[in-house]
């Protein structure tokens, strides 16, 4: 297989990344489908689709031709079985815990055809740990997108020990066909590349916090107007999703057992009242007017 044999593309999970990197897909030529088990979300994906695309032509970003062309190459439904029955290749984007990962792939496995590329977009979990749910271990890898993933142009291309030279190269084409910047990342390691650097500020960021030393707000400017960074940790928190963040520490103590990795007191109290950001309409910042 080399990715001239890769046609037809299915993401598993509508949500914030998924429908993106759904979307991605098919302005790039790619006969894709997104699937979700949650009707909703998936409606929403849909309707963000009709709403993206015709934006894209009345910012001159896409002509019309090529706007139609994108959402003729799209299509949504719940059905896993639908979705990736002709999948050359298989993005999964759902909720960064493991024993879902592990099914969704035990499922896409017995469901994808055989050739298919099993894709985690997983930051957190990598793919060694769900790799074995498979009978094509080889073919499993943990190719990463940023979000927002229509607009952030890098990708983490993870090869563990059991991933394939071919299946590697060919996600890495795959993102350069997809107008993205892929990195070659040779080791299995917790949080990978970027994750790992933001993890550390977001850290320093709390702790701050919670010590009184500064407002959200100062934190944040002090990155924007110091370090260059388009965010502080607190959007980037809010954009990506407060309960995210708590999910993700939640999974690493339980995989290790240490309490440095447990959510940080503030990160707890927002995930339990729901100001999980932009999607909630709160978290670190007030986005009712939005």
């Amino acid at each position: 297989m080399n990715i001239a044999d890769v046609k037809n593309i299915a993401v598993v999970g509508a949500g914030n990344m998924g429908h993106q990197i759904s979307l991605l897909c098919a302005i790039h030529g790619y006969k894709t489908t997104c699937t979700d088990i949650n009707t909703e979300i998936l409606k929403k994906a849909e309707a963000f689709a009709d709403s993206y695309l015709p934006g894209r032509v009345e910012k001159g970003r896409l002509t019309e031709a090529q706007a139609k062309a994108a959402r003729d190459n799209i299509s949504f439904t719940s059905s896993l079985k639908e979705a990736v029955k002709d999948a050359d290749y298989v993005i999964e984007a759902v909720l960064e815990v493991l024993d879902i990962k592990q099914k969704v792939f035990a499922a896409l496995d017995k469901l994808a055809p055989p050739h298919a590329i099993l894709a985690t977009n997983s930051s957190a979990i990598v793919s060694s740990k769900i790799a074995d749910a498979t009978n094509r271990p080889d073919k499993v890898l943990n190719v990463h997108f940023f979000n927002p993933a229509l607009v952030m142009k890098l990708v983490e291309v993870v090869q563990g020990p059991h991933v394939s030279d071919e299946t590697r190269q060919i996600s890495m084409e795959l993102c350069n066909r997809l107008e993205k910047v892929p990195v070659h990342i040779k080791k299995e390691v917790e949080g990978f590349l970027l994750n790992r650097i933001f993890g550390a500020i977001t850290r320093e960021a709390l702790w701050l916090l919670e010590m009184g030393v500064a407002s959200i707000e100062d934190i944040d400017k002090a990155q924007v107007y110091g370090a260059g960074h388009p965010m502080g940790a607190f959007r980037l928190m809010d954009l990506t999703g407060i309960d995210l963040t708590y999910t993700m520490s939640m999974e690493k103590f339980k995989e290790t057992g240490e309490p440095r990795h447990l959510p940080s007191p503030s990160v707890v109290e927002k995930y339990i009242k729901g100001e999980w950001g932009e999607k909630t309409g709160k978290g670190w910042y007030d986005y009712s007017d939005k």
